[in-house]
């Protein structure tokens, strides 16, 4: 008969070890759960998903839950390196690998795709979302009434482009957007379904967004790491001499914080207006737009690093006309001083911190460039 208590401390020392230490498939800390029949050390969120694959993996709590001795010695032949080694062998370097705060549906797919559909234990010239072209329907959001219709959508590796339709074809693409300031992110909350992607990119130095989502979550997270592929390949033809390390980073990314603040004029006796707000710390932009779901930017706010005239404070404006908020954030640059005020002093004390994350880093060669087309534009 099994000992509970020893099996038990067996798997808690199992997970203490550096393999075994962070969840097999997000890398969350301190997993609390394990797959018996894939061997491996999972969190909470991610055990989820796995409950939902019971042909392929069975959970269970190794602090809760009664284990036979035949799976815990599972358990200790195998672990979280020798999975990764197996069923993560041949993962596309763009393949987006999900974090702990990472949405639901990404996490899922990666899931599904190592265990189930099993599609990186071979090594695969072509996949789907390495085609070359990737083109499908996706639900887009309006410009004027805020409907999301059905478009269709085409991504080019040719001439580096992706391209989408509105009802009749014929008369060409209705936009023709360049991969080289695409960026593309998970937004489910902000646009209201669970596989809501947030497309980016640049019109003349303006940034414009589209919403769009697709009812298939393998479908969407095709879509995403169909432009992370496309992406790959345009940095390493621009950039033949920089390693996957530095470009990855830079193929897709996640906004630093996003958020409602106040903002008044230059002259800081205009009526402050309520506008959402992103922080791009890779671009070093603070942009910002009139609702969360505005298709274009009503204007940006370069961040530099501290050596070069830049820095941010909490501060009590007084004075001040319209402004409903009272948390001060005062952004200081060489042109201008800009103010901002944040409902809730939490809301102030994140955006200082993230705005110092990114003054604290060195500029670099590209980011003077960026200073100086957002200066001609003003």
């Amino acid at each position: 008969m099994a000992n509970r208590e020893k099996n038990k401390k067996t798997l808690l020392e199992l997970a203490k070890l550096p393999e075994n230490s962070c969840c097999a498939d997000c890398g969350a800390a301190d997993p609390d759960w394990a797959s018996y029949t894939l061997g491996i050390f999972v969190c909470l969120n991610c055990s989820g998903t796995h409950r939902n694959l019971p042909s392929v993996s069975r959970i269970k709590s190794i602090r809760l839950d009664f284990w036979d001795d035949e799976l815990v010695l599972f358990m200790k032949a195998n672990g979280n390196r020798t999975a990764k080694n197996f069923y993560e062998k041949f993962v596309p370097v763009f393949y987006y690998q999900p974090q702990p705060d990472d949405c639901e549906v990404l996490r899922e797919q990666w899931i599904r795709a190592k265990y189930e559909r099993m599609e990186f234990t071979e090594e695969k010239t072509e996949r789907s979302y390495t085609a070359g072209v990737y083109e499908g329907m996706l639900w887009k959001k309006g410009k004027d009434n805020g409907q999301f219709l059905e478009r269709k959508f085409v991504l080019s590796v040719q001439d580096f482009t992706l391209k989408y339709y509105k009802e009749d074809e014929s008369k060409g693409p209705k936009a023709v957007i360049s991969v080289k300031g695409l960026n593309a992110t998970f937004q489910p909350e902000k646009i209201g379904h669970a596989h809501g992607l947030q497309i980016t990119y640049s019109v003349d130095d303006h940034t414009r967004n589209l919403f769009v989502y697709h009812k298939n979550g393998l479908e969407i997270v095709n879509w995403f790491n169909a432009i992370r592929a496309i992406r790959h390949v345009y940095l390493k033809t621009a950039f033949p001499t920089a390693s996957d390390g530095d470009l990855i980073p830079w193929i897709t990314r996640s906004y630093l914080k996003e958020g409602y603040m106040e903002k008044t004029g230059p002259l800081q006796r205009e009526p402050f207006k309520k506008r959402w707000f992103i922080l791009d710390s890779l671009d070093r932009k603070l942009l910002y737009f009139k609702t969360q779901l505005d298709a274009i930017e009503l204007g940006v706010v370069f961040i530099g690093s501290e050596n070069h005239g830049y820095s941010v404070r909490e501060c009590v404006p007084k004075g001040t006309r319209g402004n409903k908020w009272k948390f001060g954030v005062i952004v200081e640059t060489p042109d201008r001083q800009f103010v901002f005020m944040c409902e809730q002093e939490r809301d102030q004390r994140e955006w200082v911190e993230a705005l110092k994350t990114v003054i604290s880093r060195p500029m670099m060669p590209q980011d003077y460039t960026t200073e100086a087309n957002i200066r001609r534009r003003k």
